[in-house]
């Protein structure tokens, strides 16, 4: 596996008698995106939350690298890049607080949030329960690449993003990608992206 990698094999999840993802497996390195295709309802959310850690599959093996260095299970919660419509912040804290808390949290300075903001074009006083669905968005992205990781995990990422939002993200993924990380790309159709690596098809 090349020093920043993520592969997966078999990956099965059931939620009760529905079977959200079966047998899912490709593999991706630094510098490429993995594009997952399909329906709704055929597994890319789930795919992802349990590449994130978020999900424990039922089935299957995930091995991901970061720099050299192998990641375990509850260390890809921490490390991952994760942009995703269910991503939620502090209702009553603006863009600006919520970022400077889990700069904090992580002991990151709290001028990757104020960069971030300024790049992805939020003013960033706004708290996030008044934040429209496309200000929303730009605060995910700028929540995932506080970190700069090296493994992004990205569910629908320019959803409700105007011209502007989308042109803002697709460039600071090409950045990430140029600095050698990785990204797994799902949506529910063909959307153009940059170095795709390898694509999976869910669903078909």
């Amino acid at each position: 596996m090349a020093a920043t990698a993520l592969a997966f094999k078999g990956l099965s999840r059931r939620f009760g008698p529905v079977r959200a993802l079966v047998d899912a497996s490709a593999e991706v390195e630094g510098g490429g995106i993995l594009s997952v295709r399909g329906p709704n309802g055929c597994g890319k959310s789930t795919l992802l939350r349990c590449l994130a850690g978020l999900l424990r599959p039922d089935r299957g093996t995930i091995a991901a690298r970061e720099r050299g260095r192998e990641l375990a299970s509850d260390e890809r919660r921490s490390r991952v890049g994760y942009v995703a419509p269910d991503v939620a912040f502090y209702d009553e804290l603006s863009g600006r607080e919520n970022l400077r808390l889990y700069s904090r949290l992580r002991g990151l300075p709290p001028g990757r949030g104020e960069i971030l903001l300024e790049r992805l074009g939020l003013a960033g006083e706004r708290p996030f329960h008044a934040m429209s669905s496309g200000m929303r968005q730009r605060l995910r992205w700028a929540f995932a690449l506080l970190h700069a990781p090296d493994i992004l995990l990205l569910d629908e990422p320019f959803q409700n993003f105007d011209a502007a939002g989308e042109r803002a993200a697709r460039e600071l993924l090409a950045e990430r990608l140029a600095a050698g990380a990785l990204a797994v790309v799902a949506s529910p159709s063909d959307v153009a992206l940059p170095r795709v690596a390898g694509e999976l098809l869910l669903g078909g």
